[in-house]
């Protein structure tokens, strides 16, 4: 999967103050990360705030999103849940071949036993036209896919050819490493941790941040891949504050804040994501000065 090397961004979805989805400024969005050099777009992701949206809102995002990139750079899908039977429809019934894979994160809430997650996305795998990233984050979902399932999911299942890690947990990627087939992907799910990730042998990341800063996620991504870990970790430390900024009030607030001072959209979200306070613009303010 060369198309998943790099840097990818978890687009946000944007809204009118109507609370409908602006397509206008997601094609706008769409230009700002291919012009900054991003290797591939998620599209509704957790950053797309995907949870809120229609069903019939989630489908026309995935066309708009296909056919304004136009085979420019690569697609993936997030289409993940806890209801697997659900899930499973959902990518049966998937028919846009311009993404060149599904993102599924692992069911929340539930908290199924590692056997379930392995059921879970085995059901998926099996129903999947299309190559599957694993996705953990245990923060949000409350509960961990540990490296022997990831592995076991990898070896078991040809067309699960990746994992987005967004554990924290460097132990728990060094046995992913360790044990994953040659050409299974470890993939950052966090932007602060990337250069490491990276320096251990992550093939890259899907980014927050590079909504707002593509030109610099990309250029980090790109040094780490060639081992010039030097300069990336010039922009990996002149990114730390403001990665710190777009979540300390939740995902994707911060970022869309960050985009409206751009003049890309505005910072609606939908409840129960509220925008972030004015002290955390001020912040924010403050820390994109810096960076010019």
């Amino acid at each position: 999967m060369n198309e998943l090397q790099g840097a990818g961004v978890a687009l946000v979805t944007p809204f009118h103050a109507d609370g409908t989805v602006d397509y206008d400024t997601l094609g706008n969005l769409i230009d700002y990360q291919i012009q900054g050099g991003i290797d591939y777009l998620v599209s509704l992701g957790t950053t797309g705030e995907t949870a809120t949206l229609t069903p019939d809102e989630r489908k026309k995002v995935w066309a708009f999103t296909s056919k304004h990139v136009n085979k420019r750079i690569p697609l993936v899908a997030g289409i993940g849940g806890n209801h697997t039977q659900e899930i499973v429809e959902q990518v049966k019934n998937f028919e846009l071949l311009d993404y060149v894979a599904i993102l599924s994160v692992s069911p929340y809430y539930n908290k199924p036993t590692q056997e379930g997650i392995y059921q879970h996305y085995k059901a998926i795998a099996e129903a999947s036209k299309l190559p599957i990233i694993l996705y953990n984050v245990p923060g949000r979902t409350g509960s961990n896919i540990l490296p022997a399932t990831t592995v076991r999911l990898a070896r078991d299942f040809k067309n699960i050819v990746a994992t987005k890690e967004a554990s924290g947990n460097f132990a728990q990627f060094s046995e992913i490493l360790r044990d994953k087939p040659k050409d299974f992907l470890l993939i950052s799910g966090d932007d602060p941790i990337t250069l490491p990730m990276m320096a251990m042998g992550a093939s890259g990341i899907i980014s927050v941040v590079g909504n707002a800063y593509p030109t610099k996620v990309a250029a980090m991504a790109h040094l780490c891949r060639e081992g010039n870990y030097n300069e990336a970790r010039a922009i990996h430390l002149e990114l730390l504050k403001i990665i710190d900024l777009c979540f300390i009030e939740g995902n994707p607030a911060g970022v869309k804040y960050i985009l409206e001072k751009k003049g890309i959209g505005q910072d609606h979200v939908r409840l129960p994501i509220v925008p972030v306070s004015s002290k955390t613009k001020e912040a924010i303010d403050a820390e994109m000065q810096l960076l010019g």
